[in-house]
């Protein structure tokens, strides 16, 4: 952007705050009390602790960036058991997926992530002093990169994921809003496909290191509680609608509902466990349950139960557990046009994962998937409902969706170890650490690095279908 395009940017920023701050509050009555807490770090007031100097500034604003980032930071932790970490976010959620991975850890601390205008960022900055920002995903700000580049700030964006459509955007936008390219040290993009739209976009240094999502391993305590609920079931199955968006639910239920009347009396049907991507949408879910006549209980005042038609998920960070008590699950944002949620987590619990025709956030990920046998994909509500039912009544295609699913995971680990080895040099002693650490100052650990061999692009064969 031209100086003077900078300039109108920063003041439509600063005439949007009385209007940014009211929001807060109303998404904070009407969402999450938690838009509500922190205001004034959203506009550059932070308090940084002088013991923590030089933190490395990992950015993930919401819930899916957050849990992407967990073994990256698990990895930063590890390798360099003294360096500090700051973890911002956009949304309550996010923040909350954070702490409860982290609040133990003293030496990782959260804080709201600042909004784009020019002041605000350089206070946050000046405040923080971090020696790198690791941006999640594609969180791109015009005057994140402007800041960073004139205060000589690594920039670096990981897990880096850009959809066909959102490159198309922007594409359109760059002519008024262009973002500074050469401010980003690095991108460690998920896929090749990605690397190639950012390159087109005019990023400089692109390499391929695979998706962080890979990584994760399922939280064991959270599968211990899945596999109690599972138990309080009995005999009965469970089938997961996970992270549905607004509108779907009313979808599902009508295949569901037209699905229930082709079936004999006798036969008992799964408990429909609903978990909505945005816990502030769990009244007016069960308010739409209520209406069409459903037994149905909240997680947060009840335990499954044999006699419920609907257990509605109102809880945050447990999605581990409700994939493990489930045999198959129907992933939300697929169903409308949202572009998909991640179908990951569902795979690494061993739930087979039913995704709608709406993945362009996850395009090749699904298409990967649905080669390997790991992923099923279906055009729409009733088609999802009729294939899940076939994994909750057939052992022997659970079990191979299941067997698929896990050789699929191993096939594309190694994400965390090849950006960390890319990202290594961001992280390394300044000229004066390394004077401290001469006076017996040791400012952090720095570690060997090796550069492991690139992503295997192979997915396991698939057996022939049954």
């Amino acid at each position: 952007m031209t100086v003077r395009t900078y300039h109108i940017y920063d003041r439509l920023w600063h005439w949007a705050r009385p209007l940014l701050e009211k929001r807060l509050k109303r998404l904070a009555e009407s969402r999450h009390p938690g838009y509500a807490e922190g205001i004034a770090e959203r506009f550059g007031v932070v308090t940084w602790p002088e013991t923590l100097a030089r933190p490395v500034w990992v950015h993930a604003v919401s819930v899916g960036e957050t849990r992407a980032a967990q073994p990256l930071i698990a990895a930063i932790r590890r390798l360099y058991p003294t360096l500090p970490v700051l973890l911002t976010h956009m949304t309550p959620t996010g923040r909350e997926t954070g702490a409860n991975a982290w609040s133990s850890d003293p030496l990782v601390r959260q804080a709201w992530a600042p909004y784009d205008h020019t002041a605000w960022v350089a206070a946050f900055v000046a405040a923080t002093r971090p020696r790198a920002l690791l941006l999640m995903e594609t969180e791109l700000w015009p005057n994140w990169l402007r800041v960073a580049q004139e205060q000589a700030l690594p920039v670096a964006l990981v897990n880096a994921r850009i959809s066909e459509r959102s490159f198309r955007r922007y594409r359109r936008w760059q002519r008024w809003l262009p973002l500074a390219w050469e401010a980003l040290t690095l991108i460690a993009a998920q896929t090749a496909d990605d690397a190639e739209r950012f390159r087109e976009l005019g990023a400089k240094h692109v390499v391929v290191t695979g998706n962080l999502k890979f990584d994760q391993t399922p939280n064991p305590e959270l599968v211990a509680l899945g596999k109690s609920w599972q138990r309080h079931l009995g005999n009965r199955a469970a089938l997961v609608w996970a992270s549905t968006r607004d509108g779907e639910e009313k979808l599902l239920l009508d295949a569901w509902e037209r699905l229930l009347e082709t079936f004999p009396p006798q036969w008992r049907a799964p408990l429909l466990v609903i978990v909505p991507r945005h816990p502030e949408r769990c009244d007016a879910v069960g308010a739409l349950l209520t209406q069409r006549r459903y037994q149905w209980a909240r997680r947060s005042e009840t335990l499954p139960n044999p006699g419920l038609d609907v257990w509605l998920g109102d809880s945050l960070g447990e999605m581990t557990a409700y994939y493990t008590m489930a045999r198959a699950a129907l992933i939300g944002g697929s169903w409308k046009p949202f572009g998909g949620q991640n179908p990951l987590e569902a795979i690494a619990a061993g739930c087979p994962p039913v995704v709608g025709p709406h993945v362009f956030h996850f395009a090749e990920l699904v298409t990967t998937g649905r080669r390997s046998r790991a992923i099923v994909q279906c055009p729409d509500p009733e088609a999802g409902l009729r294939y899940a039912l076939r994994l909750l009544h057939s052992a022997e295609l659970h079990a191979e969706h299941v067997a698929q699913g896990a050789l699929f995971l191993a096939a594309h680990r190694g994400a965390t170890e090849r950006t960390m080895a890319t990202v290594a040099p961001l992280l390394t002693p300044s000229a004066a650490e390394r004077d401290s650490a001469a006076d017996g100052v040791t400012p952090f650990t720095l570690p060997r690095t090796t550069h492991p061999p690139a992503p295997n692009r192979t997915p396991p064969a698939a057996p022939p279908r049954p």
